[in-house]
């Protein structure tokens, strides 16, 4: 295999089946939100592999887990690979994980092989990718990336009002690391697609140029409750009738948005009931492109069509941006590294554009940065029929080999 240590595809999918087997659910799904027990349970395992692998594990103040394996050159950038090991509340097994382990793999590989690599190796766990016991998403790797305050990120709170900070003490991963950008050489992560382009084109892996632009509003129509026996039709200031007519807006501009996807994920009927005409309606909209001048457009459209439906229905509005991610391009060398170890592996790929965030994306803004992408059945991902075949698996890992295995040799 010119001189490439050989991928273990068992190993590592025993790998992947043992830490879903943390958090698993009933449905075959895992549950093993950040900070939690099994979180806790599922760090600790990956600790004791990588222990076991003879790396020398570390954890900064986010509680980002990493562990390093020496180069030759032990004094040089290393070269940096990872993903997240938290998931959804029935998330699947692979979303995150198989990052991790797959790094996990390349390490066990090459001390297999014998091989030591001229710069060191670095594999990372990061912490709250998902983000969905505590908002923002990918809060650690925005603090490595210098996009959120350390104090700040401590300070998000539960559901049950549950400071990041303390439940990352409590399970005993609140390192005393700085939590900042490092000067590694580069990062690569690898990822399931989590959508169905690759399965459909019969793609084995995803070259990812890089990540589409994210924006999160809030809006709001205020109409007036009344009676729903008594109102005339024609004298009604139905707020849930024009939420649904925004929502049919929304979707009909990001259809005639060539690349744009457009989601109203949260529909609120504040203190409604059945006989009541709905009088204020709050509602989610995600708004995703590629490119941000075809995001403005995209906003500035719906912003009006809003605004007009409003008017013609007699309703008061509100329209407010509450988060934004602007969309970004990876590392053209790291690209390439990628580019040419699927081609070497003979593996069909594809460039594309992620149109989910993740951590890489942080990652991107401070080191060389580029993801590989590999297919999962029906593109089904944040959920616990989510499916990546072993093969598949394994095909991304050896990507994920060569990529790193040429930039550690890198003589920059």
């Amino acid at each position: 295999m010119d001189g490439v240590p050989r991928i273990d595809g068992e190993r590592l999918w025993r790998s992947l089946m043992e830490m879903a087997a943390i958090g698993a659910t009933p449905a075959g799904g895992c549950d093993r939100q950040a900070l939690t027990d099994a979180d806790r349970a599922g760090r600790d395992l990956f600790r004791r592999w990588c222990e076991e692998a003879g790396l020398a594990v570390t954890v900064d103040e986010m509680g980002c887990m990493m562990a390093r394996r020496p180069g030759r050159e032990d004094h040089l950038p290393p070269v940096a690979m990872g993903s997240h090991l938290d998931t959804q509340p029935t998330g699947g097994r692979f979303d995150g994980p198989l990052g991790v382990l797959a790094g996990l793999e390349v390490m066990r590989a090459l001390n297999d092989a014998g091989l030591t690599t001229r710069r060191p190796l670095v594999l990372v766990n990061w912490t709250n990718e998902e983000g969905c016991r505590f908002a923002p998403a990918m809060l650690a790797s925005g603090v490595f990336a210098g996009v959120f305050d350390r104090d700040w990120a401590w300070a998000r709170t539960d559901a049950a009002g549950r400071r990041f900070g303390d439940e990352l003490a409590r399970i005993g991963y609140r390192g005393t690391v700085p939590c900042r950008a490092r000067p590694w050489h580069c990062h690569f992560e690898l990822h399931i697609e989590q959508g169905p382009i690759l399965e459909r084109e019969g793609k084995v892996i995803g070259v990812v140029t890089g990540a589409q632009g994210t924006r999160w509003y809030d809006a709001e129509l205020r109409g007036r409750a009344a009676h729903a026996g008594t109102t005339p039709m024609d004298a009604r200031r139905d707020a849930l009738a024009g939420a649904a007519e925004a929502v049919l807006a929304l979707e009909r501009l990001a259809r005639e948005t060539e690349g744009a996807v457009a989601t109203a994920g949260i529909l609120e009927v504040v203190r409604g009931a059945r006989n009541i005409v709905p009088g204020q309606v709050r509602l989610s909209v995600d708004l995703r492109h590629p490119d941000d001048g075809a995001a403005d457009a995209l906003e500035a459209r719906f912003a009006a069509e809003l605004a007009a439906i409003a008017a013609r229905r007699g309703l008061e509005h509100a329209f407010t941006r509450i988060w934004a991610f602007p969309a970004l391009r990876f590392d053209e060398g790291c690209i390439a590294a990628v580019r040419r170890a699927a081609e070497a592996e003979g593996l069909p790929w594809r460039a594309m554009v992620s149109g989910a965030g993740h951590d890489s994306c942080y990652v991107a803004r401070v080191v060389p940065t580029a993801m590989i992408f590999v297919p999962c059945r029906d593109g089904l991902s944040h959920n616990e029929a989510e499916w990546c075949e072993p093969e598949h698996c394994a095909a991304g890992c050896r990507v994920l080999l060569r990529a790193v295995l040429e930039m550690a040799e890198d003589g920059a």
